[in-house]
């Protein structure tokens, strides 16, 4: 290594001008591991370490920064920023002009570049998903010209970088020193580098595959299917049940009262033959605040804060049971639906194809823990029992929403629901745990459920969590996303739906970060940031910077959920299904998962602008077409994509089909590579 270093800085010496030349110059660029400090407890060996503002003026900056704090490296999907002394020529930036150097040599480009002229910085975009806790260079050429034509002039970088300078940064300018020598064998020529820095990303699925660990290890409990007043059996004959009212709570002590969709489990007349109602333990590593404490990637030890019952739902095939028992898909529903939801939707078509559907609630989601079932049966008194929800009145207003309780509490607030996604995969983990031990539905000794066949199909928030799932849980024979999208906070700034909700956060932080007059639905805030392989984007909006930055930061301190950033970890049989113009979760969100996994020729598109072209009465957000079975202008495209998973399920992930065969309505694979642009209906 010192024979090297030398080499190095004798080399890297006789190209550094001797004196400035009358050019732009380019400043530390960030991220930068000049902003961490060590850390053996990690699996990068170091912790983020960002100075903080005035507190006193800026509270929610710092507490942002705290939450950075606690992460080993920087994000996967970073916003490079790199300040300039003065205007440059935005054209003459590029993957050539900028680019990153990661593991194996490997060269990554840019993509969504902005040009800040009013502080003369460089925002860009890591042209793909960078890899998890692996160390980075990012290198800014001199062929990068200033805005009167000439070349970047290096001479300060390097005397800076050559230069004893600080104790504390010897290692890190080391560190760097070395990387530019070693780019020599990537086509980088160290002469012509106006400004490096080097940067570590931070491990994602550390404390998850942990959690993995402790769950496997741990001893699987038995489900309770006697959730009854008195120890009452709540398994049921479909054919017994008249109706399910559902009182759901929605506050402190308010409630509301429904009917489960029981009619649509005989979509496919004598699929469905039984009902069932039943619990299991899984282990909780959320506090109160709804956040797991973070501890060390590498040696820590994550602790579960208590142990909550879980409560699911089991819709079982009507006929005669295999001899090992039937097939079973766990469904993960979606945001602000509960396991009273889309699970039902599906569950005769997967029963139709032999193959048993289990459902749980998300946390947060399916109201208070007081709401109860009340199963009305023909020829018998009726039962009632707990509905499992798991909402809670987090806020102290008296009511429980339908999302309440899956986001961390202030001042965490930029974890958001990273750890209500990941504590409902450990459930989910839990859960294939119970089923593979075997499932004794009807009580006679035997499993009724197979314990080697266990898959996962989920919509929406379904999808979310359960690319994280189908990375981790290699029990899972087969699965599939459907209309998943990641990270969070893109898809809910690009969402007619959730943009709301960014801008709420926006005007809530101290200082308000809003930089336009609110309307009533809190949109009109600008932010400037391009989607992918755009041109570049001139930003002159005040405060759209500070609004990029909290973007970044909030994809950053939530990359442990990411759907993304577990893409590249699924290795079983998967289709991932979307719809062109989802409005809900747009395509660019969904593009980042099947871009970062190599999905491509396992996905399938649901085409609805041709459907919506050939019937004006196909809705023009097309995000729930698969449990769309009520509406009869898309039902037979819903019972078409339902088809195609329960086939592929039954033949054990081996068979896809295309919903539609040769129609043009579905795509399978996709044909064309991922689309980057929202293409919403008018």
């Amino acid at each position: 290594m010192r024979s090297l270093l030398a080499a190095t800085l004798i080399a890297l010496s006789l190209v550094v001008p001797g004196t400035a030349l009358a050019a732009v110059e380019a400043g530390q660029p960030f991220p930068s591991n000049l902003f961490t400090t060590w850390d053996h407890t990690q699996v990068t060996g170091l912790r983020v370490d960002l100075p903080k503002p005035d507190c006193a003026g800026r509270p929610s900056d710092c507490a942002d920064i705290d939450v950075l704090n606690t992460l080993d490296g920087f994000n996967i999907q970073p916003r490079i920023s790199i300040p300039f002394s003065g205007p440059i020529d935005v054209t003459t930036v590029s993957s050539e002009t900028v680019f990153l150097i990661g593991p194996r040599g490997r060269r990554v480009g840019i993509n969504q570049v902005v040009w800040e002229p009013a502080a003369n910085t460089l925002h860009v975009e890591s042209d793909e998903q960078l890899e998890a806790h692996s160390r980075y260079l990012l290198v800014v050429t001199r062929d990068v010209r200033g805005s009167d034509g000439q070349r970047l002039d290096g001479s300060a970088f390097w005397r800076e970088l050559l230069a004893r300078g600080p104790a504390a940064d010897k290692a890190y300018r080391t560190q760097l020193l070395l990387a530019l020598g070693a780019s020599i064998f990537t086509g980088a020529d160290p002469a012509q580098v106006a400004a490096a820095s080097l940067f570590t990303t931070q491990s994602t699925d550390a404390i998850s595959r942990k959690v993995r660990r402790q769950i496997r290890k741990g001893h699987a409990p038995t489900p309770n299917f006697a959730l009854g007043a008195g120890g009452e059996r709540t398994v049921f004959p479909l054919s017994e049940v008249t109706a399910i009212q559902w009182t759901r709570q929605t506050g402190t002590s308010t409630f509301t009262t429904s009917f489960l969709p029981t009619p649509v489990l005989s979509l496919f007349p004598g699929s469905v033959g039984t009902v069932a109602f039943g619990s299991y333990a899984s282990p909780d590593y959320q506090t109160a605040a709804k956040v797991i404490p973070p501890v060390g990637t590498r040696t820590g030890k994550p602790t579960p804060q208590s142990t909550s019952p879980i409560q699911f739902t089991l819709f079982m095939p009507a006929g005669e049971k295999p001899s090992a028992g039937w097939p079973v898909a766990i469904f993960g529903h979606g945001f602000t639906d509960s396991k009273n939801g889309a699970p039902w939707a599906v569950a005769s078509s997967l029963a139709r194809a032999g193959i048993a559907t289990i459902a749980i609630n998300v946390v947060g989601h399916g109201g208070g823990a007081l709401g109860s079932y009340t199963v009305l049966r023909s020829g018998a008194a009726p039962v009632s029992l707990p509905a499992g929800g798991r909402g809670i009145d987090q806020n102290g207003n008296g009511t429980i929403d339908s999302t309440e309780g899956v986001n961390a509490a202030p001042p965490q607030t930029l974890v958001g629901n990273r750890d209500g996604l990941r504590q409902t995969v450990f459930d989910l983990l839990q859960l294939v745990e119970v089923l593979e031990q075997g499932v004794d539905v009807d009580g006679d000794g035997g499993s009724d459920l197979e314990r080697s066949r266990i898959y996962y199909a989920g919509q929406s928030f379904g999808g979310i969590y359960g690319v994280p799932l189908l990375g981790l849980e290699r029990k899972i024979r087969a699965g599939v996303p459907n209309v998943p999208g990641g990270p969070i906070i893109e898809i809910a700034r690009l969402s007619p739906s959730f943009r709301p909700l960014v801008g709420i956060n926006l005007i809530s932080r101290v200082p308000s970060l809003y930089n336009a007059a609110p309307n009533p639905a809190f949109t009109s805030f600008v932010e400037n940031k391009p989607l992918r392989n755009l041109p570049p984007v001139v930003d002159t909006v005040p405060g759209a910077s500070a609004i990029q930055q909290l973007l970044d930061r909030t994809e950053w301190a939530q990359q442990a959920a990411n759907p993304a950033a577990y893409a590249p970890l699924v290795e079983r049989p998967t289709i991932l299904q979307f719809a062109r113009g989802d409005q809900t979760v747009p395509n660019p969100t969904t593009s980042a998962i099947i871009r970062a996994g190599g999905l491509a020729s396992q996905t399938t598109l649901y085409r609805n602008d041709l459907a919506f072209q050939a019937n004006p009465a196909v809705p023009r957000n097309p995000h729930s077409f698969l449990t769309g079975v009520a509406n009869p202008a898309i039902a037979q495209f819903a019972l078409a994509a339902q088809t195609q998973i329960a086939t592929f399920f039954a033949s054990d992930g081996e068979t896809v089909i295309d919903p539609d065969g040769a129609a043009p309505i579905f795509e399978t694979p996709m044909v064309g590579p991922p689309p980057e642009d929202l293409a919403f209906l008018p």
